[in-house]
Parts: structure tokens; C-alpha cells; sequence
């Protein structure tokens, strides 16, 4: 495994994070911006912080995923899984606001059925300050494992 960089490029953080927002901008000038990365996020306007979040994608969705983002998902595409996580996307983003993260690290989709089930019903203050440090945690684990 790598051990986190000292400095990136916003085109470099588009990569681990999916998709070019304010946020990584913020980070490509930090040193050790993964490392720094929560610090950074809680200095992040609500709207900045769904603006993250939404540039991920929905677990589930096939179409438009990057390479890394195919890979991590996998291929155990049960329909009625899908149709379920389809759903309860839907249902969670209508709730909170923003797209539902999390560090799929290789589950299969059926677990990650389960704990999106399990987290539906949070607070939003707790699922946003949860969905961002799943997408640090993804951003990390995206860098190590190269």
C-alpha cells in the first residue's frame, strides 16, 4: 500500500473523490490533503458539502460510473437488489438532501442494502458528517490500493 501524498492536483483528487468540485480545489492546495481532508470539509458551506457528496455516485447506478467506481461496485447485479437500492436512493436523498455515500470496500450490494436500510432513518446532521467520511475513507483507500 502507498502511504498518503504530500500534494495533489485537482485532476488527481478528481480521481479519487469522482468529479471536479469546489472542495478539491480547496484540498489540491493543502499539504497532505487526504490527511487533511475532514479539516477541510468542516470548514465547507452546506451547500459545498452536498456539492461533494452528489458528485459521487448512487450505489447501484451502472450507467456513467468511472473505472474505479465499476470495480469497487462490483458485478452482483440482482435485479430486485438493484430496484431496492434504486428506491431507497431515491428515499434517502429525498430525506437528507444529498446522495447516500458509503465505503462499499468490495461488499457485495445486498450488504449495502442493509446499511443503507440502517442509516435511512438518521438525522441529517449525522448521515452528512457520516456520507463525508465514507467518501474520505473511499478517497483513501482509492490512493493506497493505486
Amino acid at each position: 500500500m502507498r502511504e498518503l501524498p504530500r500534494q495533489l492536483s485537482v485532476d488527481e483528487l478528481a480521481g479519487l473523490f469522482e468529479g471536479r468540485t469546489r472542495f478539491l480545489e480547496r484540498l489540491s492546495r493543502r499539504e497532505d490533503p487526504l490527511g487533511t481532508a475532514l479539516d477541510v470539509i468542516e470548514q465547507l458551506s452546506l451547500e459545498e458539502k452536498r456539492e461533494v457528496l452528489d458528485a459521487h455516485p448512487a450505489i447501484g447506478q451502472r450507467a456513467g460510473l468511472s473505472a474505479r467506481s465499476a470495480a469497487e461496485q462490483g458485478t452482483d447485479d440482482d435485479p430486485a437488489v438493484l430496484a431496492e437500492l434504486a428506491r431507497l436512493n431515491a428515499d434517502y436523498e429525498s430525506r437528507h438532501g444529498f446522495r447516500f455515500v458509503v465505503f462499499v470496500n468490495r461488499r457485495p450490494k445486498a450488504e449495502i442494502l442493509e446499511v443503507l436500510k440502517a442509516r435511512i432513518g438518521n438525522p441529517t446532521d449525522v448521515e452528512l458528517e457520516t456520507a463525508l467520511a465514507e467518501l474520505v475513507a473511499i478517497a483513501v483507500d482509492r490512493w493506497r490500493r493505486g
